[in-house]
């Protein structure tokens, strides 16, 4: 053996006894996560209603709002305004109505997101979202559309079969079939309004979906709770500092 390596065998002796002999403290951790909109200005929070459409079984305006309001609730520091929801449908159907564009084409029911297109204007009118934050003391607004639709797919699965042989003896085999799964989508898109001026400060998208088995009935306000609770987190991001849990381990 050289003289190299037997000091890098040495060195690697140490360290092996040292991890065996060493000890270890796990140590709980928070990083903070600073959020995406700077809401300092702001006291109150006004979650005004939302146009939303696909499925009937789910009223998805009422349920968000309902929703994002007991949210902010227990996890913001600006008093969550209790209002009824806006009518923003028939808000956009009398601006509609003034204009003359009623007569000439009626908006459409909401089944599809490109139904969404002709109510997307009501967003950015300045001058009706000055008017509701003068009505509520200037605070930030959120509003913005919901879709939650139903979905089918189909997709093949590699499906164990057990099949015996000719003496009898049992063998598994493995074949390809087709699997039909329904279940929903979720896209809501949140809109953040500054009730001072009227004017849009942010939005933001997100898209969840939840498939399941063909035979399994599963309600759809069930499956609608499922796919918010997967998105709230981020949501609340947009508008309080979060806190994300980890360990280390301290080398003692």
């Amino acid at each position: 053996m050289t003289a190299r390596s037997g000091r890098t065998f040495a060195s690697l002796a140490a360290v092996a006894l040292t991890a065996a002999c060493a000890h270890y403290q796990e140590i709980p951790i928070e990083t903070p996560i600073r959020p995406t909109l700077d809401v300092s200005a702001f006291q109150r929070v006004l979650v005004a209603g939302f146009i939303a459409g696909g499925t009937p079984d789910v009223d998805a305006n009422l349920e968000t709002t309902r929703l994002l309001r007991s949210q902010l609730r227990s996890k913001s520091e600006l008093r969550v305004i209790d209002a009824d929801t806006l009518p923003l449908i028939e808000v956009v159907a009398s601006e509609r109505a003034k204009s003359g564009a009623a007569a000439q084409e009626p908006l459409p029911a909401i089944k599809e997101e490109k139904d969404l297109e002709p109510y997307e204007p009501l967003f950015a009118n300045v001058g009706y979202w000055r008017q509701i934050g003068e009505e509520f003391q200037q605070p930030l607004i959120i509003t913005g559309t919901v879709m939650f639709m139903p979905q089918e797919q189909s997709s093949s699965v590699i499906s164990p079969q057990e099949t015996r042989d000719e003496f009898g003896r049992r063998q598994t085999e493995t074949t390809r079939v087709y699997v039909e799964r329904k279940g929903f989508v979720l896209r809501p898109k949140f809109i953040f309004i500054d009730g001072r001026n009227g004017n849009i400060l942010h939005n933001v998208t997100y898209r969840e979906n939840i498939l399941y088995n063909a035979s399994q009935q599963t309600p759809a306000l069930s499956s609608y709770f499922d796919l918010m609770d997967r998105l709230i987190p981020s949501f609340l991001g947009t508008l309080s500092s979060q806190k994300v849990r980890g360990t280390r381990f301290l080398l003692q």
